[in-house]
């Protein structure tokens, strides 16, 4: 769900898919758009030599990729043995109960609207399915259950919508807020300083080498765009639309829609600021 500003930095060459790190594999949903870029990120996470995998983000209810999903997994001669899901936008967990249905597992989620036979999930949780460690790190403010999973013996970050292997992530206001936006990307950037993580595993897009970059750009981006909106506003913008439409003028139309929403929390966040 981007923006479409581009991301600097260092995205892996060719094409998105297939195995990313050595515990982590993604399989690319068919459900490419302006929003999705080439479509969802759906991750098998596993200890190299373990029975049991990990799925993050089934992805939308499309029965042909979550079949796919399930055959990946077999064909390493694994079993799904549970279901993760970053946040509940359709295009991340709509495919989640079906999913559940098919491979007999649990769905573990922050919401417990989204959650099935099984836990929930709080930010310091540790996931050991098939012995493989994952650490839940909260992570609000694209939407407010957004998580992002921690796999330190990869060194990487499983985020979402909350960093995307290219372009900027919107803040789903109202829903999303950007304070707690920008909190979360300072949190992750101390995992990129202190926590190990050099690689993120985003929910669309390809994967980036360079997490701490990612984080710096997207909070110099965000700090940007915060600036040109309260510009927008000392000149006369009022409304979100005529915000949108002078900060937003260079970006497709397609993705107004959304800018809107980012605009509208920068509002309210400036606002609250005074």
């Amino acid at each position: 769900m981007t923006d479409a500003a581009p991301l600097p930095g260092r995205p892996r060459d060719g094409e998105i898919g297939g195995q990313a790190t050595a515990r982590a594999r993604c399989v690319l949903a068919p459900n490419p758009s302006a929003m999705t870029l080439d479509g969802t990120n759906t991750w098998i996470i596993a200890e190299p030599d373990a029975a049991e995998a990990v799925v993050v983000d089934p992805g939308p209810l499309h029965e042909g990729h979550l079949r796919e999903v399930i055959e990946t997994v077999e064909r390493a001669g694994r079993r799904v043995g549970l279901t993760l899901l970053t946040h509940g936008h359709p295009d991340h967990a709509e495919g989640a109960a079906r999913f559940a249905e098919l491979t007999g597992t649990a769905v573990r989620a922050l919401d417990p609207a989204l959650r099935l036979g099984g836990e929930g999930l709080a930010a310091g949780d540790v996931i050991t399915t098939g012995g493989v460690e994952l650490r839940v790190v909260a992570a609000p403010g694209h939407t407010s259950d957004s998580l992002c999973f921690h796999l330190p013996a990869d060194g990487a970050l499983l985020t979402g919508d909350t960093i995307l292997g290219r372009g900027t992530t919107m803040v789903a206001h109202p829903d999303g807020r950007l304070g707690d936006y920008l909190d979360s990307l300072r949190g992750l950037r101390s995992l990129t300083l202190d926590g190990g993580v050099r690689t993120v595993l985003p929910g669309h897009g390809p994967v980036l080498d360079d997490a701490q970059g990612a984080v710096e750009y997207y909070l110099a981006h965000r700090a940007g765009r915060l600036a040109q909106v309260e510009d927008a506003v000392e000149a006369g913008f009022r409304t979100p639309s005529e915000v949108v439409a002078r900060v937003y003028e260079g970006v497709d139309r397609s993705l107004w829609p959304a800018a809107e929403l980012s605009v509208r929390a920068q509002l309210e966040y400036l606002d609250e600021r005074g």
